[in-house]
């Protein structure tokens, strides 16, 4: 039997205690070898249930656009941050979606007075928050938000497979496929490409080598 989840507990406490405006942030792109980090900060309506809202690695690329769409329309709030491949590769993945959270939340049009995030911890943040692990599973302001994000980059993925159709982007997303690392080999590196992650840097070392002999 399937194991039916209340994406509504975590919100449904805060309300309780007449905490009402409540940001779920979650981040979309942290494994792929290019392109940006994309995070989403999402406050829906007091009360706010849509069936079938649930975490964007679970849905098609077609509900993800349907629920974008409901999303944008009946939000609170609806804030993004991003950070691209050369902060990435500066100060690393996992503190570029910290900061990239950190955007998003500071950026929304109505400060939260609670914030839900998909298990990170934000130090800084000077909101209350929760950390919750698979939190876009459990909380369908996290599961909004990673909507917000995923649809987002996957936009953005689009538009440069349309600028470099060789390396398969509009089906990998920028994810390490065997067509995305057969174009790095045949193609190189592009502005893009973040270059601290393997493959990628592998393929920097073997030109360095290259050319150092």
């Amino acid at each position: 039997m399937k194991e039916i989840i209340d994406n509504r507990s975590y919100e449904r406490e805060l309300e309780e205690q007449g905490i009402t405006l409540i940001a779920g942030v979650d981040e979309v792109g942290r494994g792929p070898l290019i392109g940006p980090v994309v995070t989403a900060c999402v406050i829906l309506p007091v009360g706010y249930f849509v069936e079938g809202l649930t975490d964007s690695k679970k849905l098609t690329p077609k509900k993800r656009e349907f629920f974008y769409d409901i999303i944008m329309r009946d939000a609170v709030s609806v804030s993004l941050g991003m950070c691209d491949a050369k902060v990435i590769d500066d100060i690393n993945i996992y503190e570029a979606t910290k900061v990239a959270m950190y955007q998003a939340i500071n950026g929304s049009k109505i400060r939260p007075e609670h914030v839900l995030i998909d298990a990170m911890k934000l130090e800084r943040l000077d909101i209350p928050s929760t950390s919750i692990i698979k939190g876009d599973l459990k909380s369908i302001s996290i599961a909004a938000a990673s909507i917000i994000a995923k649809v987002t980059r996957d936009r953005m993925m689009m538009e440069m497979d349309l600028a470099y159709p060789e390396y398969g982007f509009k089906k990998n997303m920028g994810y390490g496929t065997k067509q995305h690392i057969e174009a790095i080999e045949k193609y190189g590196i592009l502005p893009e490409h973040r270059k601290t992650f393997k493959p990628v840097s592998d393929h920097l070392d073997h030109i360095y080598d290259e050319k150092r002999d």
